[in-house]
């Protein structure tokens, strides 16, 4: 398998990672997994940037640059989680293709691989990855982190978020006492993972891939392009949360304790996802439907039936 020549490791040298990917050339990584040695990895593809970030406990440990589908085989965007893991693995539909480093985020066929990195998208929907940063990844995650995989072309950028779970005060939502689905027992364990749609008004969450509850939401004033929530570290004194923006100038947006009151949500339903939160959990807010066939485009949000590639 080739790679550029000019394919390699950039030093941080005490640079944050977030100002770094920016520069890398095709083939280039960076990794600086000291400033987070330990807690809950999620990852963000951005294909119009063709550009990855890994963070871990909330912070940028490494970014690399990526080769996503070629016209005719897109890359999916949505949110996905690893169901798979295999250091050697080989292509069941493209011609015994190796696959190293392999972490399978969806049935059909998209992974994250070590593969060619030709500077814009060249796979048959895959996302290929430099081979030495694809073997740090295959090592700092696990089954069921979180993939991120969008297309807006800008990169994150980090910032406090309130807790948009948390109870708000009567007469503050429309929807405080509409009804909702809640049936945890479907999935007892595994990271979880809220979506939601401003396009539906609708909110889903999901535990270990299978929904567990879905509930009416609204969202209030505009969200551009969406952004995530990923919730890094829970103690004493509460919860704390990454942001992370994908479209205006894709710099980290400060928000006021208020910003949940921009969530119209059944009461209830609120304090039902709050006990399944763990750190690690992903909040994520975007303007597209959830659904195929309509007259927006879908967003591919976590599956869970078995195939193979």
């Amino acid at each position: 398998m080739s790679l550029p020549a000019h394919a390699q490791q950039i030093e941080a040298a005490g640079r944050p990672v977030l100002e770094l990917v920016t520069t890398l050339k095709p083939g280039q990584f960076v990794w600086s997994p000291g400033s987070a040695p330990e807690g809950p990895v999620l990852m963000v593809v951005n294909l119009a940037t063709q550009r990855a970030i890994l963070f871990r406990n909330g912070l940028p440990i490494g970014a690399s640059t990526v080769s996503s589908g070629k016209p005719g085989y897109e890359t999916p965007t949505g949110v996905f989680t690893v169901l798979e893991k295999k250091k050697e693995h080989y292509s069941k539909t493209y011609g015994n293709a190796p696959m190293p480093n392999m972490q399978r985020l969806t049935w059909k066929g998209i992974a994250l691989h070590a593969g060619n990195l030709p500077g814009y998208p060249a796979s048959h929907g895959c996302i290929r990855l430099p081979m030495k940063f694809s073997n740090l990844l295959f090592g700092a995650t696990k089954l069921g982190m979180t993939v991120i995989i969008t297309s807006f072309p800008v990169q994150p950028g980090q910032s406090t978020t309130p807790d948009l779970a948390a109870a708000i005060a009567p007469n503050a939502t429309t929807l405080a006492r509409a009804p909702f689905e809640w049936h945890p027992e479907r999935s007892a364990s595994g990271p979880v993972s809220v979506i939601i749609s401003a396009a539906d008004e609708r909110a889903i969450v999901l535990r270990n891939g299978v929904e567990i509850g879905s509930a009416p939401v609204r969202v209030n004033g505009s969200i551009a392009g969406g952004f995530a929530y990923a919730l890094r570290a829970w103690d004493a004194t509460g919860q704390h949360w990454l942001k992370l923006q994908y479209s205006g100038a894709g710099q980290g947006m400060e928000v006021s304790p208020g910003e949940g009151d921009r969530f119209d949500a059944p009461w209830d339903f609120r304090h039902a996802v709050q006990t399944v939160l763990r750190p690690g959990s992903i909040i994520i807010v975007t303007p597209q439907t959830l659904h195929a066939g309509s007259s927006g485009s879908a967003l591919t949000v976590i599956e869970n039936d078995g195939g193979t590639r």
